[in-house]
């Protein structure tokens, strides 16, 4: 049965993640979407273990060709473009959330809006630094990566943790 749950739970994980992407504002270099919304909720309510893997499956049903990624995207070719950074840091993102709401920070309503602030900021820097990888200056990286998707990650991080503040006042509590 626990193995059964686990399948139950990682697959909602990968659907709502899969219809987070489906959300998106199209702008250049990257969309905006409300994947990371969806990644630091995965690891929150799932834990750091099974939420950073969640994810992880979540990334390989996309590489391997499902349409789950932002607009219906898929393939490897996702994963060598302008979004690949926010996509390799989004399971490290899961998991590091999860790890500190395992710790209490759900408990106050700004250690949880933190902990998602946190998230966020990993999906960012992921990004960032993988568009300055790719020959874009610093600067540049973080214009295009970074300076857009403040406004909207800060948004995303007060409803994810708001959300997960009501759950732990009404008894839910983040797996270890």
């Amino acid at each position: 049965m626990r193995i059964l749950g686990w399948l139950v739970t990682t697959a909602a994980t990968i659907g709502l993640l899969a219809l987070a992407s489906r959300v998106q504002i199209p702008m250049a270099p990257v969309p905006v979407t409300l994947q990371t919304l969806a990644v630091t909720l995965a690891g929150a309510l799932l834990g750091w273990r099974h939420g950073g893997l969640a994810v992880a499956l979540w990334l390989a049903l996309g590489a391997a060709g499902l349409p789950v990624l932002a607009g219906g995207g898929a393939g490897l070719a996702k994963f060598e473009g302008a979004t690949a950074g926010y996509l390799f840091a989004f399971p490290v993102a899961a998991a590091l959330v999860g790890a500190l709401m395992a710790r209490g920070w759900d408990r106050s309503w700004v250690l949880a809006i933190a902990a998602m602030l946190i998230g966020n900021s990993v999906c960012l820097a992921g990004g960032a630094a993988w568009l300055a990888w790719q020959g874009q200056s610093m600067a540049r990286a973080w214009a295009s990566g970074v300076e857009p998707f403040l406004i909207g990650a800060a948004l995303k991080a007060a409803a994810g943790g708001l959300a997960m503040r009501w759950l732990a006042a009404n008894g839910f509590r983040t797996p270890r």
